[in-house]
Parts: structure tokens; C-alpha cells; sequence
């Protein structure tokens, strides 16, 4: 029984990790994701700063040192809106 539920465990880690997140930019002042699901309700999770995020991700966005968001729960990256100022004040310059 062991086996069986490591096989059905494996796939599903595999396709939540090999999948390349949704990239979208973010809004003024935006802090909760506004990304839909397939039945069209609104995710609504907190953005958190992304400071260590993989190459892959960076590639993605275009950039190593930017100030990125990821949505909690859909995992969503935020790219900075480039109308506004950074949060980060090591970021301004």
C-alpha cells in the first residue's frame, strides 16, 4: 500500500513544480492577487515579497535585482510596476 501512495504522491509534486507561473505586473498599490481560478472567483491572496527566487524566475521576469511578489496561495509573480517608486529604498537609486 506504501508503494501505490508514494506513486500517487510523486506526479503530483512533479506537475505543481514543473508547471512556469503566471507573470503579470503589478498594479498601484496593489496588495492581494486578482488572478481568477477556472470557475472565475478571485484568488485574492496576500503579495509577499519574493527576495530569493530562482533563475528560472529571473529569467521570467527579465531582471536579478527586482523587487518581485508572489501570491500565497496561486503562486503568481508580480513584477514591479514601473509608474511608481519602489518599496525598497536600496532599490531607488
Amino acid at each position: 500500500m506504501s508503494e501505490t501512495g508514494a506513486a500517487t504522491a510523486t506526479p503530483a509534486a512533479e506537475t505543481t513544480e514543473s508547471r512556469t507561473p503566471k507573470v503579470k505586473v503589478r498594479k498601484p498599490r496593489q496588495r492581494s492577487c486578482d488572478e481568477k481560478d477556472e470557475k472565475g472567483k478571485v484568488c485574492c491572496g496576500h503579495l509577499k515579497r519574493y527576495y530569493d527566487y530562482p533563475k528560472a524566475i529571473a529569467a521570467l521576469v527579465g531582471g536579478l535585482k527586482m523587487e518581485i511578489y508572489r501570491c500565497e496561495f496561486c503562486k503568481t509573480i508580480y513584477k514591479p510596476n514601473l509608474a511608481e517608486l519602489s518599496h525598497s529604498f536600496t532599490l531607488r537609486t
